[in-house]
């Protein structure tokens, strides 16, 4: 198992101040010249670009600073080292530096490091690759038409309106949260109507003119984004069909999120709620609701549809589990009653960080095949994760829409469309045979949302209406609905009628073939081989690396004729099926893979049903491809004459291709219908952390907080260090209301220097007949050693130009860990300010990065802090310089003015002295 960072990541990575990369201005020790930082794991190699290691002992800490800002999306920034995922840094406000604790992790050799975001590389050494990809990419094919086209507008007039309430406050969330909405119903659709809930991403949050950014609440002169107006093309498509719909805003939750150990789940969770619960006291009291509420037909809501966008699709997957089974009381903002049904989720381009969807609630998962934020495209964990874990009957569908990228879902999050800046999230290096904007296989914006309105429609017409004419859309059976085209959209799914067959896991025995590790970082063992060429959404990483229980089988084959055999460690049951249908990944761009398909019974008997033909997607080096394509073919007359169906042992794939590559997700029994639903009473686990301190001296063992509530028994992998040791190992736990069958015993060491917050964490995913609400947790021992004073001297504050000035800031003791700091300039008082023409260009651009031209006073640069200052460990003073050059202009004294800002422990900024410097002319 990998070694993790025993320091908080998610729960710590607050917007932070870290050190750039070194340069000739950054803070150096006065009395030498700046030396280089030391190289990860004791190598003689250098550092890539962008990074350095800062800090001793517990205190150190790995930095990458990004040349350009990193923007606010849904993905998490995370540094890998090869394929282990080292941890999650805490970013500096304008998204530039990147800085995590280690406590003693190996990072690796040099070349390994990497920054990932969703699966896609930040990095500079993974841009300007050449793509391996071909130069154009053929689309995919548009399948038959569906019999019943949900994306036709309905016969109802819409009206649309939005209601304000009071703001609400939720744990862990200093800052109020806003309780605002978008309203578009049926304003004559007799009786009570069905309630659609929209809840949008992670984005900026406030804006004027071009600039926007992810403050909360927002400053003077700034707007809040009204991401909640994103998706009136799909509410209006809803309203129109009898539908009532409701967008909420969540930039409170947005400006706040990186505070939250789960990345803002839960908050969303209870935000949805809470507007449900209003929804709930209206139905009671229709006089009590807002003019937007009464404006529409009264809203059933024992007919709910929660519909996700990004992270709102983490959050609508919460507030569906939360509804079934309670959250613990101190982590939840909502504590009203459920007084509402959830009949299913619609998840868009979803982040699922927990990877532990709700089994029991029907989804339809929107995959956008040119995704540019959560790239790796982990929704498709709500499908694959729930097998196994509830009672089966509902149906969690995947769609690959080809050629979508992640923002223009939303209008306000569109270029042309937003009011405030927007951005196609697809940030081609070059031209991208898939992606790239006029590509054939690329969706226009219009297009991207005209396809995901229409299946919108599909989803709450089958899970919330029942109408099984519209499921194969969404079940893999191979259908198009016409409102939709252009849009390529492939789907796939598990559960509904589906019975469980083959399921690659440890137990089954394999030949001819390998059973590959899908989340692994052994070639080895590792499905997809390194030189793949794009990704696996099946594939998606996790906290852990190599993860144990994800399973396929792997194929590789140079002419045809060798059968791989895949055998459960039981016989299974097909006898109530009609086909076997089979989710087969190819590689991207191939075409014609086609393997014979066989069953063979416990007495051996056999029968082949047939050949599947599998064609792989558009795909380039920057998609997410690798996806299982859904094949079915019929168990004949003849297949049920000569076989056992109730006791089959072994499933065979011959390739027929001349040569080729290819992987089993799993194969299921299937028959059509859509069934009821009837959640099963499940336990619930839910990680909790401890905050203690530290103490002067001695050790102490607590252990980390764990919740079961719920009904019966269930099993769990548990993830967690091994006492004494900071190797994580994993374990199946099962698991009881009340009980105490999880237990991480933590050892924390007290000592009376100032340090960071050190944790250890736990981890925890849902294997069978269990649900995993908080999934990430532990101890965290907090630093109860104050800060040593710190001071700030002149040395050099009045020079002839040419000179640098200078300034000293000394701390009163060592201390094991860097102390960042910041500059921001400000207007002088009187007189002439020094302007960028006035100081060395290089240091402008190597440690502020801007331009010197055109000319501007240096308060004018930037807006906040310009100039970003490390004081090393265990140094006890450092100096900020700022290099002046000299000119044959004749020309009045300019001045600095500057103020200082110290990052206390908490990388909350603390106001310093300010400072000032005067450069005489020479002439």
């Amino acid at each position: 198992m990998r070694r993790v960072s025993r320091v908080a990541t998610t729960a710590f990575a607050v917007l932070a101040l870290a050190a750039a990369a070194p340069g000739a201005a950054h803070a150096l020790p006065p009395t030498a010249p700046p030396t280089a930082p030391p190289t990860p794991s004791g190598s003689d190699e250098d550092l890539p670009d962008g990074w350095r290691l800062t800090g001793e002992g517990s205190g150190k800490a790995l930095v990458w600073a990004s040349p350009e800002p990193v923007p606010m999306g849904d993905a998490r920034v995370e540094f890998y080292s090869g394929d282990k995922l080292l941890g999650r840094p805490a970013a500096t406000q304008d998204g530039r530096s990147f800085r995590l604790p280690l406590d003693g992790t190996r990072v690796g050799p040099p070349k390994k490091l990497r920054v990932l975001a969703g699966g896609r590389r930040l990095d500079e050494a993974g841009a300007g690759r050449e793509s391996t990809a071909p130069r154009t990419a053929s689309p995919v094919a548009l399948p038959p038409a569906n019999a019943v086209d949900p994306g036709k507008p309905g016969r109802y007039r819409t009206v649309r309106g939005e209601y304000t309430l009071k703001s609400v406050r939720l744990p862990g969330y200093p800052e109020p949260v806003e309780m605002r909405a978008d309203v578009v119903g049926p304003a004559d659709a007799p009786g009570k109507r069905p309630l659609a809930l929209f809840l949008h991403g992670r984005h900026y949050t406030c804006y004027a003119g071009d600039q926007a950014n992810g403050d909360w609440p927002c400053k003077p002169g700034m707007k809040p984004i009204p991401s909640q107006d994103g998706y009136q093309r799909a509410q209006k498509l809803l309203a129109s069909q009898g539908y009532v719909t409701v967008s909420i805003a969540a930039n409170g939750i947005n400006g706040q999120d990186h505070l939250a150990e789960d990345a803002g789940a839960q908050a969303r969770s209870s935000l949805v709620r809470l507007h449900l619960g209003h929804w709930g006291d209206w139905a009671q009291k229709p006089a009590d609701a807002p003019a937007a509420v009464r404006a529409v037909a009264p809203a059933d809501l024992s007919r709910v549809l929660l519909v996700g966008h990004s992270r709102g699709g983490e959050g609508v997957n919460r507030a569906a589990l939360d509804s079934l089974y309670a959250p613990p009381a101190d982590q939840d903002g909502y504590h009203g009653p459920v007084r509402w049904k959830i009949r299913g989720n619609v998840l868009i381009g979803p982040t699922i960080f927990g990877q532990n969807p709700v089994p029991d609630v029907p989804s339809a998962t929107i995959l956008p095949g040119c995704d540019g934020d959560v790239s790796d495209l982990q929704g498709e964990i709500y499908a694959d994760g729930t097998r196994r874990v509830g009672g089966g009957t509902a149906l969690h569908s995947a769609l690959y829409m080809v050629g979508a990228n992640h923002n223009f879902f939303n209008s306000e999050w569109t270029p042309g469309q937003a009011k405030a800046p927007a951005e196609d999230d697809f940030h081609a290096d070059g031209d991208d045979p898939v992606c790239s904007p006029g590509k054939k296989t690329r969706l226009t914006a219009k297009q991207q949302q005209a396809a995901g309105a229409t299946y919108i429609a599909a989803a709450a017409r089958l899970f919330v209406a029942g109408d099984d004419r519209v499921r194969p859309l969404l079940d893999g059976s191979n259908r198009r609905a016409p409102s939709a085209d252009p849009a390529r959209v492939l789907s796939h799914a598990v559960g509904a009628r589906r019975t469980e067959a083959f399921l690659p896991d440890s137990t089954a025995t394999v030949k001819g073939a390998r059973l590959c590790a899908q989340v692994s970082p052994d070639a080895a063992r590792s499905c997809l081989p390194p030189d793949a060429a794009g990704a696996s959404p099946h594939f998606a990483g996790w906290e852990i690396s190599p993860e144990p229980g994800r399973d396929a089988v792997a194929m590789r084959w140079t002419r045809p004729g060798t059968p791989a055999r895949l055998s459960p460690a039981r016989p299974v049951s097909l006898a109530d099926a009609k086909d076997v249908a089979l989710r087969v990944i190819v590689p991207p761009n191939s075409k014609g893979t086609r393997l014979d398909v066989t069953l063979v019974d416990k007495a051996g008997h056999r029968a082949k049903l047939g050949t599947a033909r599998v064609d792989g997607l558009p795909g380039s080096d920057r998609t997410a491809s690798y996806w299982g394509r859904e094949v079915r073919l019929p168990l004949t007359a003849q297949a049920k004459d000569v076989l056992d169906l109730k006791r089959v042992k072994t499933l065979e794939l011959t390739p027929r291709s001349r040569s080729g590559r290819a992987w089993l997700v799993d194969a299921w029994g299937w028959r059509p219908g859509t069934p009821d639903v009837k959640p099963t009473a499940l336990p619930r686990v839910d990680i909790g952390r401890l905050t203690v301190d530290e103490g002067d001296s001695g050790a102490r063992t607590y252990h980390v907080p764990v919740r079961v509530s719920g009904e019966g028994s269930g099993q769990v992998r548990l993830f967690a260090p091994e006492p004494g040791s900071d190797e994580v190992r994993s374990r199946l736990v099962t698991v009881r209301p009340g009980g105490h069958d999880i237990d991480v015993p933590v050892e924390v060491r007290g000592d009376t220097r100032y340090n960071y917050d050190l944790a250890q964490d736990a981890f925890v995913k849902a294997v069978r007949g269990a649900v995993v609400g908080s999934h990430h947790g532990g101890v965290t021992a907090r630093n109860d050693d104050p800060m040593p004073k710190l001071t700030l001297e002149p040395v050099a504050d009045r020079v002839t130009e040419g000179k640098p000035l200078k300034w000293r800031l000394k701390i009163a003791e060592p201390v094991d860990v860097d102390i960042s700091a910041g500059l921001t300039f400000l207007p002088v008082d009187r007189g002439t300010e020094l302007s960028t023409l006035d100081v060395d260009p290089r240091w402008l651009t190597d440690e502020i990065g801007q331009s010197p031209r055109p000319g501007r006073a240096l308060s004018k640069m930037v807006d906040g802090e310009s100039l970003y200052l490390t004081l090393p460990a265990g140094k006890k003073s450092v100096d900020i310089r700022v290099p002046t050059i000299k000119d044959n202009a004749r020309e009045p004294d300019e001045s600095l003015k500057a103020q200082l800002s110290v990052y206390d422990q908490n990388w909350e900024p603390q106001p310093g002295p300010v400072i000032t410097g005067t450069v005489v002319n020479r002439q």
